[in-house]
């Protein structure tokens, strides 16, 4: 291989390395700032966080029910597909924080009840909304992730009656301290 292709393949790898790297750079943030501002403020609240999370996908459900209803077209399509995969990772992030503060046992009580009709209404919203190839698959993530929160909800709805029948001095609590 002479100087020049070895040149040419460096700077083609080069541009490569650049377009996946924009790419990264590139990708949607799912909360905007005020946003993330709310969720960091209340780092210190589990149920208050809970509580924003279910704010903003309720925000996030109405905004593709809207859309659902307006005319069949290409950007249309386009904006479904991605406000159905925001709403997927917002999704997963309040699973994140659900599991996380479960197994700290923080008092999740006051946002499970919110949370559970939440998830009951986003399930019909997005089983609703009538597959289109251009968002099918962001379709059913969500769905998916839905689905995942509402049965995680259930689960740490009881799991928490349970233990805080049991811990009664341990209601509203952020994290269980060893005893």
């Amino acid at each position: 291989m002479n100087l020049r292709h070895t040149a040419a393949l460096l700077i083609l790898a080069g541009g490569i390395i650049s377009h996946a790297l924009n790419a990264q750079q590139l990708k949607r943030d799912t909360l905007n700032p005020a946003q993330v501002d709310q969720i960091r403020a209340a780092g210190i609240d589990p149920a208050g966080r809970i509580k924003l999370y279910v704010k903003f996908l309720n925000e996030r459900a109405e905004k593709i029910k809207t859309l659902a209803k307006r005319g069949h077209n290409i950007n249309r399509t386009h904006e479904l597909d991605e406000q159905l995969l925001d709403f997927a990772s917002l999704l997963d992030e309040l699973g994140s924080n659900l599991d996380q503060y479960s197994e700290r046992k923080a008092d999740l009580r006051p946002a499970m009840k919110p949370l559970t009709d939440a998830a009951t209404n986003w399930l019909q919203i997005l089983r609703a909304l009538a597959g289109e190839p251009g968002f099918d698959v962001a379709r059913k993530e969500a769905i998916e992730a839905a689905d995942d929160i509402s049965g995680d909800a259930a689960r740490i709805q009881n799991e928490q009656n349970a233990y805080f029948a049991e811990h009664k001095d341990d209601t509203g609590q952020q994290r269980a301290e060893p005893k």
